[in-house]
């Protein structure tokens, strides 16, 4: 499969949203954990390594020496400090630990932007990606797929626009990523909710009543009885998801479904970096407090090699 056939079936994924008959469809963007280890300092730091650099690169760390932790260590210390007054804020950590959780996201960016950049000029206008990814499906009034291609491409320009910021119909490779991946972007949420609605909303009436809601997860496919998530889900859009109980959901209602505001596991490991390394208690940190407490943010081979000691201990 070649780049432009699959972007084709991920943007046909994305706008019919199709699913097994007995399999129930989550639309639900949650914020995802920083780790899958159990936060727990006093046995080990791998949890704040992974959060700090993310999984991957939290392992790369292990196989370094003491002084080489420190260095790279430094060197990202001053990728996060942005405003370059020489002080990491709970923001500007709170910023980093989100970036580096999103690597996979950056990375997916990374590998299709030469594909889409035809002209090498380090952006992507409106026009390449369009020729890209739609080509000569535009020219075949009556495809074989019986997909409306004008359409989607309708809906993609539309995302487009609202991800280029300066409105000049060229996006920069931030602007590009929030196209990509919307649900990321605080400033392309309603486009989020906008294309989730039109995909329910199958009366074209604004809203998304409560067999809209089952039918865009479940489709009884000549069966009687429903599973019990079915009715659960029922119970669910009745007590919870229909808040002014009008019998359907509006844009406000859906955003709160798709869109909940989730703890904030990055602001919350933000402020326990810079409580436990902010030596002078002034609310900040520098490049020496967080170099002096690397440990904290980065293992290294004595890190591993500790660690490894305290397990063969309690064993």
């Amino acid at each position: 499969m070649d780049l432009r056939q699959f972007l084709m079936c991920l943007s046909l994924c994305t706008a019919l949203a199709l699913s097994k008959p007995t399999e129930k469809k989550d639309r639900v963007h949650h914020e995802p954990q920083l780790s899958d280890k159990v936060h727990n300092d006093a046995q080990s730091f791998d949890y704040d390594h992974d959060a700090f650099l993310g999984a991957e690169e939290a392992k790369t760390f292990d196989q370094l020496t003491q002084e080489e932790s420190k260095e790279r260590l430094g060197m990202i210390v001053d990728k996060i400090d942005a405003d370059k007054d020489g002080f990491v804020t709970e923001g500007e950590m709170k910023s980093w630990i989100k970036h580096a959780q999103k690597k996979y996201i950056y990375d997916n960016v990374e590998n299709q932007w030469q594909e889409f950049d035809l002209n090498q000029d380090g952006l992507i206008s409106w026009d390449e990606y369009r020729n890209v990814t739609y080509g000569t499906y535009l020219d075949d009034p009556d495809p074989d797929d019986g997909f409306n291609y004008k359409q989607m491409m309708v809906r993609d320009e539309r995302r487009f626009k609202m991800a280029d910021k300066d409105g000049d119909l060229i996006a920069t490779k931030e602007e590009f990523t929030a196209f990509l991946h919307p649900e990321e972007y605080d400033y392309m949420k309603d486009i989020v909710v906008q294309e989730t609605m039109e995909d329910i909303d199958k009366n074209a009436d604004g809203f998304i009543d409560l067999e809209e809601y089952i039918g865009d997860m479940y489709s009884h496919d000549g069966k009687a009885d429903e599973p019990e998530w079915v009715k659960t889900e029922r119970e669910q859009f009745m007590e919870f998801r229909d808040k002014n109980r009008d019998g359907k959901m509006d844009k406000e209602e859906t955003k709160d479904w798709i869109l909940p505001s989730d703890y904030d596991h990055a602001e919350a490991e933000a402020r326990h970096l810079v409580y436990e390394s902010d030596q002078n208690k002034d609310g900040k940190l520098t490049k020496e407090e967080i170099v002096d407490k690397y440990d904290l943010f980065v293992g290294s081979q004595a890190t591993d090699f500790g660690e490894a000691l305290n397990r063969h201990d309690e064993f």
